[in-house]
């Protein structure tokens, strides 16, 4: 079996999901794992299918047809996971919404060699004032060399100049 990552976006409508996991079951394949969401009219997910090698390249021409229908899906080989070891943290961010809060954490943690498993941000008023607070919710790989201590203290120094709150918890 070949494993295949699918990227997927359209514009939101009933029955989206369904028409790409008929073309995975029309050619063998398998639906393995996926991320999906709607936003602002528009529909986008990842997923990770496993499809009979023989399969591959019908699959494939089956997901492009869906373009007709206003279904755009980027197709990738799945690729090999590294052989470090990570340790897996939870960062929850709550503050003023502002530009460049995402950019600055997403720098540090780059720097620090700390890889983003998954990111849910939202704006939405606070519930006194209605000004717009910025949330985000971070699934964080650690690497094992770096302590979680060095990096709490690097995240509490640009949570302070970004003027956000931030609480890291390690996941079980």
């Amino acid at each position: 079996m070949d494993h295949l990552v699918l990227t997927v976006i359209a514009e939101d409508q009933p029955g989206l999901v369904e028409r790409v996991a008929k073309c995975v079951a029309e050619h063998g394949g398998n639906w393995l794992e996926s991320r999906m969401s709607r936003m602002a009219g528009q529909f986008a997910g990842i997923l990770r299918v496993a499809v009979p090698a023989q399969a591959h390249s019908g699959l494939i021409d089956a997901l492009q047809q869906l373009e007709q229908q206003g279904i755009r899906v980027l197709v990738a080989h799945s690729g090999t996971e590294p052989e470090r070891r990570w340790q897996m943290i939870q960062l929850q961010l709550v503050g003023n919404d502002r530009a460049g809060i995402v950019r600055d954490i997403t720098q540090l943690l780059a720097r620090h060699g700390v890889n983003l498993e998954s990111l849910d941000t939202d704006v939405m008023p606070a519930p006194m004032t209605n000004e717009l607070l910025f949330r985000a919710d971070a699934r964080l790989a650690v690497p094992s060399e770096l302590s979680l201590d060095q990096l709490q203290q690097h995240l509490e120094t640009l949570a302070d100049d970004l003027m956000v709150e931030l609480v890291l918890q390690p996941v079980d």
